[in-house]
Formats: C-alpha cells, structure tokens, sequence
C-alpha cells in the first residue's frame, strides 16, 4: 500500500479485529524494537480502530521523538500544548512531501506527494521565512525536496515546517491584525486544517530565496491554524563548478 493511501486511510479507520487485542505495553515493545516504523503505523491504524487510537496517543509521538528529538524538545519547551494531540500530522510532516495538484493550491504543475526517507529541518533556516518583526518566532524548516525537469516550471522545490506554539506567535498576530483571508477552499495536507497565504499576505521576506537556492519571485508558501508550512520555490540552477562538486 503506498504512502498516500495508508494516510488517507487513517482518518477513516474502523476495527476489523473481533477480539484479542495485544496489550498496549506489547505493541509499545513491538514498535520500539522497530523502530517506530511509519509505514507499518500507517497499515496497521487503516486496518484497526483501536490500533489507530493508540497510535495518535503513543506510537506517533515516539516516532517524532526519535526521528527528531532536539527539534520536538524544543516544540515543548515552553509548555505549550499545540503539540498534543496532533502527533500523526506531525510525524507525518516530517516524512512526507505533499507535493502538489492541477487546481489544488500550487496549481501550475501536477507532482504526486511521496515518502522522503530523510530530511533536515533547521530552526536558523526557519528565520529566514520570517519578516524581521517576527523573528523572535521560532520556525523549523525543511531542506527543499527537489523535483528536477519539471517543463516550463524547470527545477521545483517544496518545503515544509512548522512553527513553535503558533497560537502566541507573532506571525499569526500580524496575519489577523492585517485581516488576511483564510484559504476558501484548500486545508493543510498535514492536518486538515484551514490555510493563510504567506505571498498572498506579503510575508514572505527576500531572505527566503537566498535560504532555498531559488528565484526571487517563484517562493510561496501556506500555514495553517496549526502552525504547519508547506512551500513551493522554483530552484535556481546548478552552475557548472555546483555540477562539478556534485560528481566527485
């Protein structure tokens, strides 16, 4: 089953087990020694209603604290309580490339969303997508995920992140004060929830391209009520001593 599928599927899982449950402490064991396998999470959650309950309490928290564990630290550290609750949107932010449809939100090209096995988030790159009166936020980046030879759009890059305690954050005091509109139609790919436009609201600071390795003017980027990112950029290209490093 691929990876969309099994997340589609998660919202909408029912039990198909009569009886004979494992105990939660044998399922935590289990996984453990899988290493919170995200895949195997995502199965399992599509197939049984329990399973998939325990799985939002405990098993997609300690895949987030595994896969990233400074980065969760720090989402915590001040007490805040976005994170709670919304551990599967969150491990799946951190695997997972939404990419993008004809007519959805990047609306020029159609790129099918996909398992990244490993990505690099940054709280310093983070600053970069933020004007300087919002600095003191704290925003984690991803590296861009790169889709090369896409047409006339060239070199394509998405982006994804996510804010610390967003609801405080003075990007989302400067988004309301300005009376920017939510999204009427299009929700986050992460967590379903409604979606402001950074470009729409002119809140996307020069800092961003030179972060991305993009053009100017081809960066937009979405964040939800949620705090998530998700960003598309159209990539500079690679300059012949760039090709050249790469190779050796």
């Amino acid at each position: 089953m691929i990876i969309t599928k099994q997340y589609r599927c998660i919202h909408s899982a029912s039990c198909m087990c009569s009886k004979g449950h494992l105990t939660e402490e044998v399922i935590f064991l289990l996984f453990e020694h899988l290493n919170w396998n995200p895949k195997l999470i995502a199965a399992l959650s599509c197939a049984c209603k329990w399973f998939d309950d325990l799985a939002k309490r405990i098993l997609w928290k300690e895949f987030c604290k595994t896969r990233a564990p400074k980065m969760m630290v720090d989402l915590q550290s001040s007490g805040s309580h976005s994170v709670d609750g919304n551990w599967r949107a969150l491990g799946k932010l951190l695997i997972y490339c939404s990419g993008c449809s004809k007519g959805g939100l990047f609306n020029s090209i159609s790129i099918p969303g996909h398992f990244v096995y490993r990505t690099r988030f940054s709280r310093t790159s983070g600053k970069s997508f933020l004007l300087p009166q919002c600095r003191t936020d704290v925003l984690y980046v991803s590296d861009p995920c790169e889709h090369l030879d896409q047409g006339e759009e060239g070199d394509v890059g998405f982006f994804r992140g996510v804010f610390k305690s967003f609801a405080s954050s003075k990007v989302r005091k400067m988004l309301i004060r300005m009376g920017a509109q939510l999204h009427p139609t299009e929700v986050c790919p992460y967590c379903k929830a409604k979606l402001w436009s950074m470009l729409q609201a002119k809140m996307i600071p020069q800092s961003a391209s030179c972060r991305l390795g993009s053009y100017e003017d081809c960066i937009e980027y979405y964040v939800c009520l949620n705090g998530h990112v998700l960003g598309i950029c159209t990539l500079l290209p690679l300059s012949d001593s760039d090709e050249a490093s790469e190779l050796e």
